[in-house]
């Protein structure tokens, strides 16, 4: 009894966190969704960099991304009436990121990503500007912060090796 009442008090204390999470993991799933309906064969034909990575390293890094963006949802969210602002950048930034695998992989689009993935860096950097004084979030968006770097490297070489064959978009 008494363990299920501190757990009611956990759920209770960390309430929006929770539902964070759950939203942020959906959401990713169903943006990750778009790579299973997508012509995969496309993807593996493209000319990609050395250190693009194995494809088994994107599911788990995305899924610990996503619960940490949850997280860090519930903490913006918890203190919005201190900066309202970052609520409303995180959730854009939330939904650029969301639109990337669907722009990228469903419309094989390597340009409009790397221009959606662009602005993903730059809103993530404008997050971490306005959480300055909250070092949790800081810390938890740091991971994401150098996966979104790292990606937007690889969807720019990606873009770059594959535009001087002339991908047809059409």
């Amino acid at each position: 009894m008494l363990l299920f009442l501190n757990l009611k008090k956990l759920v209770i204390k960390f309430k929006p966190e929770i539902y964070g999470i759950i939203i942020c993991l959906t959401l990713g799933l169903f943006s990750g969704l778009t790579v299973k309906i997508s012509d995969y064969s496309w993807y593996n034909n493209l000319i990609k960099p050395t250190f693009n990575p194995p494809n088994w390293i994107f599911r788990p890094t995305w899924s610990f991304l996503y619960i940490t963006i949850g997280i860090i949802f519930g903490i913006i969210y918890r203190t919005r009436k201190d900066n309202n602002l970052l609520l409303w950048v995180f959730i854009t930034h939330f939904v650029l990121n969301i639109l990337w695998s669907p722009i990228f992989f469903y419309f094989q689009r390597i340009d409009l990503a790397f221009y959606n993935i662009s602005i993903l860096w730059v809103s993530t950097v404008l997050c971490i500007f306005l959480a300055r004084d909250n070092w949790t979030i800081i810390f938890l968006l740091s991971p994401y912060f150098l996966w979104i770097s790292f990606a937007w490297l690889l969807n720019l070489k990606i873009y770059q090796m594959n535009t001087l064959y002339s991908i047809d978009y059409t």
